[in-house]
């Protein structure tokens, strides 16, 4: 039998707490913006380009219904677009108006700009480490 040491069984709890001070990080950084944390989320992902209704609610996690709402609120307010599917008549895709790129880059700034002020203690190479060990976790 293994022994386990303090650090090493805290460490789900260490990331639940990181989970949670992240999603009020983002809260905190979308609502000046006039958007919810899920409409930043949204607006995040569609920086990367067009996608479809199916693969925003699998990424997002959503119900389709719910997504579908979203989508209306920030086209409403001249965020996103619908694309019409080429080849699919009932399909499209959503993409970003250039005010909604603008309003995704001012949230993702905002966001990672609170993340940096939080971690600014971290030397470099507990920052590298840190990244590496993330990165290779969640990639």
């Amino acid at each position: 039998m293994a022994i386990s040491t303090a650090r090493e069984t805290d460490l789900p709890g260490a990331l639940v707490q990181a989970m949670h001070v992240l999603q009020d990080l983002y809260a905190e950084t979308s609502r000046p913006l006039g958007l919810t944390p899920q409409q930043a989320h949204l607006l995040r992902v569609l920086l990367a380009g067009p996608l479809g209704m199916t693969e925003l609610s699998r990424i997002l996690s959503i119900e389709r219904s719910s997504l579908t709402s979203m989508v209306d609120r920030l086209e409403r307010r001249d965020l996103v677009t619908r694309i019409p599917h080429p080849t699919d008549r009932r399909a499209c895709h959503i993409n970003l108006t250039p005010v909604g790129r603008t309003l995704a880059n001012e949230a993702h700034t905002a966001f990672t700009t609170r993340i940096e002020s939080l971690t600014t203690y971290l030397s470099p190479t507990a920052r590298r480490s840190l990244t590496t060990t993330l990165l290779s976790v969640f990639s």
